[in-house]
């Protein structure tokens, strides 16, 4: 893996480009959660695609598929920023998440399993909270079902985070946001009341905010128990796809007007909820959106790039 570019801020998110040996690149990041800092609350984003085959509308990873990420790879995107803080790969931090949430679905890579079963053997790392973000895809029960005995063997009782993206309640918007055949509310139901056990995370159904797409808590109420599933709404991120697409956040980080009435429904059938506006420095530095690798390739990225070093593990 070669480090061929970085971005961003030390004291918020830093953006990887990497190209790998196969010659594609991929991108990964590593961010706080201010006002947490590192020695508290550390986060590791990475890809798990090569770009992503469903090419929904707001996110730029579905530009150029060119397929998995072996578990190598995977593996080197966590090992290069946990090397570079905790070179003893001894990692005293209470909550330490690395999400596999950046370039592509998880879901499309078995890899992703094998990674997850070895972390725990190669970091010393209490605070290990590994998170799954998916639109469950059709046909990938399998790794669903695997991802079942991982979670029990190596994650229970609260040490493991998993999320679909929904986006809309509405089954003509859903589909127009993630275009690819994927469960349905009830199977996604059914799947998450097994997946949950006493102790464990609840599951997250996430809905970044659109206009024109509604979200509609009695609909999610009939197919979704709160005691197994939390709410978490995000801002529409400002990607170059939304922005072709014209498509429009109900709010962002200096707008959160939109939110308390929609917030109040869901508390009132039972459900946590977690606002999560996102930084607006975030936003330019593209660690909680987008994908700098399409802006690479095309050289539209140039200001505040800088060329690193070699890596392999």
């Amino acid at each position: 893996m070669e480090i061929i570019a970085r971005y961003g801020k030390e004291d918020l998110a830093v953006l990887y480009l990497a190209r790998m040996k196969n010659n594609y690149i991929l991108e990964f990041v590593e961010s706080l959660q201010p006002p947490f800092p590192r020695e508290e609350k550390w986060v590791i984003i990475v890809s798990t695609l090569f770009g992503c085959p469903i090419r929904c509308p707001i996110c730029d990873a579905g530009s150029n598929y060119k397929g998995i990420i072996s578990s190598e790879e995977l593996l080197q995107q966590v090992d290069y920023i946990i090397g570079k803080r905790f070179p003893s790969r001894k990692i005293p931090v209470p909550k330490f998440k690395i999400q596999f949430a950046r370039m592509g679905e998880p879901a499309f890579n078995l890899n992703v399993l094998e990674i997850l079963e070895k972390l725990p053997q190669i970091y010393d790392a209490p605070g290990l909270m590994p998170c799954i973000s998916t639109i469950a895809p059709k046909g990938r029960e399998q790794f669903f079902e695997r991802l079942i005995d991982l979670k029990n063997r190596f994650y229970a009782r609260g040490k493991f985070q998993l999320q679909f993206s929904i986006h809309s309640t509405e089954e003509g918007r859903r589909n127009f946001l993630i275009p690819a055949k994927k469960w349905s509310f009830a199977e996604i139901a059914r799947y998450g009341e097994c997946f949950y056990r006493p102790g464990d995370r609840k599951i997250t159904l996430n809905f970044a905010l659109t206009r024109g797409y509604p979200v509609d808590p009695e609909v999610i109420s009939y197919y979704f128990n709160p005691e197994f599933f939390l709410i978490k709404i995000t801002p529409l991120n400002p990607t170059a796809q939304v922005i072709k697409n014209e498509l429009s956040s109900f709010f962002g980080p200096d707008d959160t007007s939109i939110c308390p009435e929609l917030i109040e429904q869901f508390e009132y059938r039972g459900y946590e909820v977690i606002l999560s506006p996102g930084e607006p420095e975030e936003n330019r530095i593209g660690s909680n959106c987008g994908q700098y690798v399409t802006s690479y390739e095309t050289q539209k990225l140039k200001k505040g790039l800088y060329e690193t070093e070699k890596y392999t593990i």
